[in-house]
């Protein structure tokens, strides 16, 4: 494993002890914790923008222009 120093504000650090008390584990183990989670999400964000613009991709529906506020809340009488 990688070491890395961080630079807190010191009633930050007393905070992620206490809550890493709180929790039996230890401020390293919430800050790795943190990390893993931010990266899994960002990464499921990016896969599911690509499987969105996949799909885009492969329609064949398009718009005539550019779309209004008014245009998209109007109540058609058909």
């Amino acid at each position: 494993m990688a070491n890395l120093t961080l630079s807190l504000d010191g009633t930050l650090l007393q905070k992620a002890r206490e809550a890493a008390l709180r929790d039996n584990t230890s401020v390293n183990a919430l800050v790795r914790d943190y990390l893993s989670r931010y990266v899994d999400a960002r990464s499921r964000r990016l896969l599911a923008l690509d499987a969105f613009d996949a799909v885009a991709d492969r329609s064949s529906s398009s718009s005539q222009g550019p779309w209004s506020r008014q245009s998209l809340h109007e109540r058609r009488s058909d």
